[in-house]
């Protein structure tokens, strides 16, 4: 039984980032060929494709979603999306750098006028790794 992969759908070709485009990497969907792959974006369900830019912001030491043009919070949202995937069973999570829903240590990390402070894990991955889940990105992950 070929293992169960949780992917962000972004890698896998679907054009479901805030722009509107695809990150598909094949590469990496070379080294999985033999997985079973399951597509996952936390984000295109409830903020729509294309949507305005969110980032991660610190504020009194926990991590918001911001839209950043409007400032408006949608963290729960891509929480709820996140927590729809616990129940699935899957071996590990391969996710999107840099993705402020999705980056495993590589997401940016801004304060609350918008300037960087640092990198850390995006709202998803960090839920899906207080899980128990493993989770890569498309940069670490080794096949």
């Amino acid at each position: 039984m070929p293992k169960k992969v949780l992917i962000s759908a972004c890698l896998l070709g679907e054009f479901c980032r805030y722009d509107g485009k695809t990150k598909k990497d094949t590469l990496l969907l070379e080294k999985l060929k033999d997985y079973t792959l399951v597509p996952f974006c936390p984000e295109a369900p409830s903020l729509g494709t294309p949507r305005e830019r969110i980032s991660v912001v610190k504020i009194d030491n926990d991590y918001r979603l911001l839209v950043d043009s409007t400032k408006k919070d949608v963290t729960k949202l891509i929480k709820n999306e996140t927590y729809k995937v616990l129940n699935k069973k899957f071996d590990f999570a391969i996710l999107k750098s840099k993705s402020p829903s999705c980056g495993d240590k590589t997401t940016p990390i801004l304060n609350t006028n918008f300037s960087l402070i640092g990198y850390d894990d995006g709202i998803a991955c960090k839920i899906l790794k207080d899980a128990g889940i493993e989770v890569y990105d498309e940069n670490n992950f080794k096949g």
